[in-house]
């Protein structure tokens, strides 16, 4: 299967960064100790990768996941053996009371958090939008503290292409990072990066299309969404270079105008059928696209549901930066980037913090008061609401 097939592209990005600042990258990886938070997820996992390949000086992988953490080492075991000769993996949570101690055994040099609750899906409830606070901002900042506290060279925390002119609550979250992190006063320099839909990704709508495929259900898709992909590998790529080249404050994305263009879900979705040696069959309700299944030749097409998007959160197009922030485009072929610099005080962080904590979760408005409070904090967030949420789709 060619992932750039299926998504519209025809070649790799960033092979001519690479072979520029591969020298560069080497040298910073092989001379300094990293700690990777959430190392264990798909964009995790390339970025662990990527430093193990390169010889890291001491790379330690932080997750949640257990399982993942072991498939983690078995596939750098059996791909790369044993490059990085002090690697190890932990389940800890980083958002727990001894991650403090942790992080000040391993005087790590680079700390680079890739931990995020990624779903616009996960705004349905309160309970699952604090989550996605305490994940995707509140730890940022904490292990960003711990960082600065024990001496860590650079701090780079990984940020969406959903952060810019934020409509969903997840894009807003990861906003309040970059707010929150990229402030003039930070001692420690931070640095972050923006990007697209992981093709394949753990939980992105192609892996999705391949399970659908694997289970013998229909595809579905919205008509009207369309965005751009990147490949896990190209994920990883991404994330070097902004956790090691990026400047303080700086934001790296993809910048490539013949690369770069947004293709529908509907398109990507019959072109990954296509890759199956089928062909891609429209239907305009659920049930047609299930009975299909019973009664259609599926040795030859596949069934798609096909509908406009009416659920919370589906921001139409993808854009990696706002008229608002200057286009840095003259240090690398394939990158560009944004320079942010955050005016917010320490008493206004924890203000915010304070008042998300004061809400109760068994109120019926308490998820309109976290939207509420997350606008007051991202001034640009400016929320698409819908009376269906994506759980409500097939």
């Amino acid at each position: 299967m060619n992932i750039f097939d299926i998504v519209g592209r025809k070649n790799p990005l960033f092979e001519g960064d690479l072979k520029r600042h591969n020298d560069e990258i080497n040298d910073l990886v092989r001379s300094n100790k990293f700690l990777v938070i959430g190392g264990a997820g798909s964009i995790g996992q390339a970025v662990t990768k990527q430093l193990f390949s390169r010889s890291a000086k001491l790379l330690h992988v932080v997750d949640l996941s257990e399982n993942y953490l072991v498939e983690l080492v078995r596939d750098l075991r059996s791909e790369l053996g044993y490059k990085t000769k002090n690697f190890d993996t932990f389940s800890i949570d980083c958002g727990s009371k001894n991650f403090g101690d942790f992080m000040a055994a391993g005087q790590y040099d680079f700390v680079l958090n890739l931990s995020a609750m990624k779903h616009v899906r996960s705004e349905n409830s309160a309970f699952s939008m604090l989550r996605m606070l305490e994940t995707n901002v509140f730890n940022a900042i904490s292990t960003y503290k711990f960082a600065d506290l024990y001496g860590a060279k650079k701090y780079f925390c990984v940020s969406t292409d959903k952060a810019a002119n934020p409509a969903n609550f997840m894009g807003a979250t990861k906003r309040a990072m970059e707010i929150s992190l990229m402030r003039d006063c930070a001692e420690t320099p931070v640095s972050g990066a923006r990007f697209a839909n992981v093709a394949f990704s753990n939980g992105s709508l192609l892996q999705g299309f391949e399970y659908r495929i694997q289970k013998s259900q229909p595809l579905s898709t919205p008509s009207d969404i369309s965005r751009f992909f990147v490949s896990p590998d190209e994920a990883g790529i991404i994330c070097l270079f902004a956790a090691l080249l990026g400047e303080r404050n700086e934001i790296l994305f993809p910048h490539n105008n013949q690369e770069i263009q947004l293709h529908t879900f509907l398109k990507i979705a019959k072109s990954y059928i296509r890759s199956t040696g089928r062909q891609g069959v429209e239907f305009a309700s659920e049930d047609e696209a299930r009975c299909f299944m019973k009664s259609g030749d599926l040795n030859k097409y596949w069934p798609i549901n096909v509908f406009k998007s009416d659920t919370v959160g589906e921001k139409p197009y993808e854009e990696f930066y706002t008229n608002k922030e200057e286009l840095i485009c003259n240090r690398f072929i394939d990158f560009a980037s944004v320079k942010f610099v955050s005016d917010v005080t320490d008493e206004r962080i924890s203000n915010f913090k304070d008042k998300i904590y004061q809400v109760p979760l068994i109120e019926d408005n308490a998820r309109d008061k976290f939207l509420h409070l997350i606008q007051d904090f991202v001034p640009t967030f400016r929320h698409i609401s819908a009376e269906k949420f994506l759980n409500a789709r097939m």
